[in-house]
């Protein structure tokens, strides 16, 4: 069976993962904790970087340093998770769906503005597949409007706009640490900010509202409930694990590209045939390789596809239903326009296999496979 993802262990994952529990400090911004934020800052060159428990988490935080009032409007892609929407529906908000652009899959920033109203507070660019939305011309909107842009960098880790790190463009960034991510945690994520007071709030809001990390700093002689909050941090155990996956990083990213690499040029044939369509990476992007996708022509080849790889144990799964067809999606967001290119990539879309210790024979059979079923398009 050749899976969909596979999670990454180093020979230094059990060893940081005994040590701490050997710190005697097994809950959340132990030792682990603070080496990944430092490696972190260091990284993404951000004034603030807060590890978290999941990316929703970062989502959720951000979501209530937005100050939301109910019947706010935010606006975001319908192609992508849920937890890019139910983070601001939790603060009372609107989520406002604009339609994706038919080459990177990203939300069309030519449809922003048509979808702003007197409600509208923030932006949220979700950077599909780590490929950059179009940076410059949201912000450009957001600046216009007073608008909040909060980047959704969920699958974006090591992935640049214009040699910028994603993440760290806008007002506030959130990645995630998930185990289908290029950098795992099992469960974690990340929250990041390049504002001084975003940042003092968003410690604040991590830790349940309290300001119990200024108490332990010395800034203050007893901590107190001072805001709203939750409790966002994660284990130092998982630290431990995550800070065992960043120093092998580079090594992992290298992997990555060199098999994304080899899928996209394994199928520029079909795709000059007309029968998929490859990934588009625009100039001023990078490519973290974060996943490799092919587009079909319509969703009865596409389920056949998958059908096809699972006959011979290969996982090739689909990626999301619309939020704007979601049953909450109805219930809770809104959607001012038709949706084509939206509904077009759900129905056409497939990922490939892709993860560190996938072998070289191993993709070989992916491509084997995948080859076989187009030469009978």
């Amino acid at each position: 069976m050749i899976k969909f993802n596979n999670p990454v262990f180093t020979e230094h994952s059990e060893k940081y993962v005994a040590d701490a529990f050997a710190q005697k400090h097994v809950s959340g911004d132990g030792k682990y904790t603070k080496l990944c934020h430092e490696y972190m800052k260091n990284k993404l060159g951000c004034h603030e970087a807060l590890l978290v428990h999941s990316g929703t988490a970062a989502l959720e935080i951000a979501a209530i340093l937005a100050d939301l009032h109910e019947g706010d409007e935010v606006i975001m892609p319908s192609y992508t998770f849920c937890s890019t929407a139910n983070a601001f529906v939790l603060q009372g908000a609107v989520p406002v769906f604009v339609d994706i652009r038919a080459d990177t899959l990203n939300l069309d920033e030519n449809k922003i503005e048509a979808a702003i109203t007197s409600k509208t507070k923030a932006i949220v660019p979700v950077h599909y597949a780590g490929v950059a939305c179009e940076m410059d011309a949201i912000k450009a909107i957001a600046a216009k409007h007073n608008l909040l842009v909060i980047e959704d960098a969920a699958q974006a880790y090591d992935a640049f706009y214009k040699g910028k790190s994603l993440g760290t463009l806008g007002d506030m960034g959130c990645f995630s640490f998930h185990e289908t991510k290029n950098i795992m945690a099992g469960e974690g994520g990340l929250f990041v900010t390049n504002n001084a007071k975003l940042a003092e709030r968003a410690e604040i809001v991590r830790e349940k509202g309290t300001n119990r990390s200024k108490f332990f700093r010395g800034q203050v002689d007893k901590y107190t409930w001072v805001d709203k909050g939750s409790s966002y941090l994660p284990s130092d155990i998982v630290a431990a694990y995550l800070y065992s996956i960043l120093e092998i990083a580079d090594n992992i990213q290298a992997k990555r590209r060199k098999i994304w690499q080899r899928y996209y040029e394994a199928f520029a044939g079909a795709e000059t045939a007309e029968k998929i369509r490859r990934p588009i990476i625009p100039a001023e992007c990078s490519n973290n390789a974060h996943m490799f996708y092919l587009l079909f022509n319509n969703l009865p080849t596409r389920t056949a596809f998958i059908s096809y790889l699972k006959k011979y144990d290969v996982a090739a799964p689909f990626h999301y239903i619309p939020l704007h067809s979601a049953p909450a999606g109805k219930k809770f967001c809104r959607t001012p326009y038709e949706m084509p290119i939206t509904d077009r990539v759900s129905e056409t879309l497939v990922r490939l296999p892709l993860y560190y210790d996938l072998s070289e024979q191993e993709q070989n059979r992916v491509i084997d496979i995948c080859m076989e079923f187009m030469e009978k398009l």
